[in-house]
């Protein structure tokens, strides 16, 4: 018997820029769909009562490794700017982007996550780790998350 099994998979783009707006390092890396970001994905399917992914966020710790259920050391979280669908061919994309100011999250930011909740915990749907970013007090930050739904 055939059987499909829905493949989540993203990328995140990390762009961070400098007080007049240059573009001074950025990263591209794919992420780790959480364990309970699957079972979110099936709760909003068959759940009218999800709480939808609005918020981002960043931090400074070490890999959370294969299964993770938070950041590792969280240091800012953000509404999101954005979310969208993709058009056409990517509609089966949804891109998620957050900002953070000058003065906002200034570290060196090596990890993010996508949120369900405002607040430290909540339900964490994609992870990523990646080489530190250093983002000075007059830096502004700005991640682009695309998660692709598909047959794997």
């Amino acid at each position: 018997m055939f059987q499909e099994k829905i493949q989540i998979k993203g990328k995140i783009h990390v762009q961070l820029f400098d007080k007049d707006g240059k573009l001074k390092d950025e990263r591209l890396n794919h992420n780790v769909v959480c364990a309970l970001g699957d079972a979110y994905t099936a709760n909003c399917v068959t759940d009218n009562t999800t709480t939808y992914m609005g918020w981002m966020a960043v931090g400074t710790g070490a890999d959370a490794g294969a299964t993770p259920t938070a950041l590792t050391t969280e240091n800012d979280r953000n509404a999101l700017t954005s979310t969208t669908q993709g058009a056409g061919a990517a509609d089966n994309d949804v891109i998620y982007v957050a900002n953070w100011a000058a003065g906002d999250a200034t570290a060196a930011i090596t990890e993010a996550g996508i949120f369900d909740q405002n607040t430290l915990g909540g339900t964490m749907f994609v992870y990523a780790y990646f080489a530190a970013i250093n983002k000075g007090a007059s830096d502004t930050l700005a991640i682009t998350w695309t998660v692709t739904f598909g047959a794997s």
